[in-house]
């Protein structure tokens, strides 16, 4: 299973009562902080904000043995009950919203668009 439809399915079981915040918080922290997609995660925004709010240190750095840098480690928290509507509303959108059928622009097509406008004026 990719890691993109984990997180759909967990998005989609919160939405639909059969994943609980807990299981949701640590699927959506582990693609939003983890090696994700760049597009991926701008998507998760939303419910990453709503996280942040309840456990503003969700995730702690540690140092990564096997590589150079950091690893990023989950802190196993509970969602405060306060917060859940606020996470069910941020979800919802998440899974209402669609995804975009044309991809962003990529260098080469911005530098030929912006020389096309110096040209056309």
């Amino acid at each position: 299973m990719s890691s993109g439809s984990s997180i759909n399915d967990a998005l989609t079981g919160y939405a639909a009562g059969r994943v609980t915040a807990e299981q949701l918080v640590s699927v959506v922290a582990a693609a939003y902080y983890g090696e994700g997609e760049r597009g991926k995660r701008d998507g998760l925004r939303p419910v990453i904000e709503v996280i942040e709010r309840a456990h503003p240190g969700i995730v702690e750095l540690t140092s990564a043995s096997d590589k150079p840098g950091f690893s990023v480690k989950l802190a196993e928290r509970p969602l405060p009950k306060r917060l859940e509507n606020e996470l069910r509303q941020a979800v919802a959108t998440v899974v209402t919203l669609p995804p975009s059928p044309v991809p962003l622009p990529g260098l080469f097509a911005r530098i030929v668009r912006a020389i096309r406008r110096v040209f056309s004026a």
